[in-house]
């Protein structure tokens, strides 16, 4: 008990100082990678702040409720996560967080908000199915849905998920939101959807949005951890390092693919979670 308190508290601080550094270094690696000096890694906090500052601006205020629920159902979700609960009800509740943004972008009534939104329910539609395999595939290997008991499996989850693995890491580019796959909202100003779902935020809403990006990807990172979890050091310590080479993964990709269009998005995901998921299912089944 005292180790899960601990951790959930460990998350609730340190989460967002995580994700917002990483938020730093991914702007800073792509930056070098366009040739560019780039801002300091410390800006997405001055972006914050400075966000926080600014008046409100918003179509009506039911609109920020949601964007605060969306902030604390991900919050939750991490929460969940950290003090090694159920996969399932962790990825329902992230789940649930997703459905809070979409629901704020359609009530906001802006066509570039409302296209975001509906994009960013295909993209819901187009990662769920891996993220599910994902969960039974832990399940079907450690012989439990608890993260707290897939961390201490005696050996590697990623020796019998492998597929699985791939197949994550191939959905996370689309919950990052980085291209190919950067549909729903977008840093970069050529996108024709202008900033999509996020087109009618401003001020604190926007900020909570960010903040709640830094918790997300600090979960999402956890959850490709888990792949290498085995109760030991040197099983952490190759899993923070496998962490911090699929975010340059992400990245990279990110600088070297244009955006594809939402068809492409959907048919891929779906193909990798029936071949790579059912694959790898189908070998545990008979293992």
């Amino acid at each position: 008990m005292a180790i899960m308190i601990i951790s959930v508290i460990a998350y609730l601080i340190v989460g967002p100082l995580l994700g917002g550094f990483l938020s730093g270094c991914d702007r800073k690696i792509t930056a070098h990678m366009q040739g560019r000096v780039g801002p300091p890694i410390r800006q997405p906090f001055y972006d914050v702040f400075k966000l926080t500052e600014k008046e409100d601006i918003t179509v009506n205020k039911i609109q920020d409720f949601y964007v605060l629920c969306f902030l604390i159902f991900i919050i939750v979700t991490g929460c969940l996560f950290f003090a090694g609960q159920s996969l399932l009800l962790v990825f329902f509740t992230l789940t649930t967080a997703s459905t809070f943004l979409i629901i704020a972008a359609y009530s906001s009534t802006s066509p570039y908000a409302e296209a975001g939104a509906q994009r960013e329910l295909l993209q819901v539609m187009a990662y769920e199915p891996m993220v599910l395999i994902t969960a039974v595939g832990f399940y079907m290997s450690t012989g439990s849905f608890d993260v707290s008991q897939i961390m201490t499996s005696e050996s590697m989850p990623i020796w019998a998920l492998w597929g699985l693995f791939i197949g994550f890491i191939f959905i996370l580019t689309i919950k990052l939101r980085k291209s190919p796959f950067d549909l729903s909202m977008s840093e970069h100003a050529h996108q024709e959807l202008v900033a999509g779902l996020k087109t009618e935020f401003s001020g604190k809403t926007l900020a909570m949005v960010e903040v709640a990006h830094w918790y997300e990807n600090v979960m999402l990172l956890g959850i490709v951890f888990l792949f290498f979890a085995n109760g030991t050091i040197y099983g952490a310590i190759i899993g923070v390092v496998v962490c911090l080479l699929a975010y340059f993964f992400e990245i990279f990709i990110d600088n070297s693919f244009a955006r594809m269009k939402w068809q492409a998005a959907l048919n891929s995901a779906w193909i990798v979670a029936a071949v790579l998921g059912g694959v790898n299912l189908f070998v545990l089944l008979l293992v």
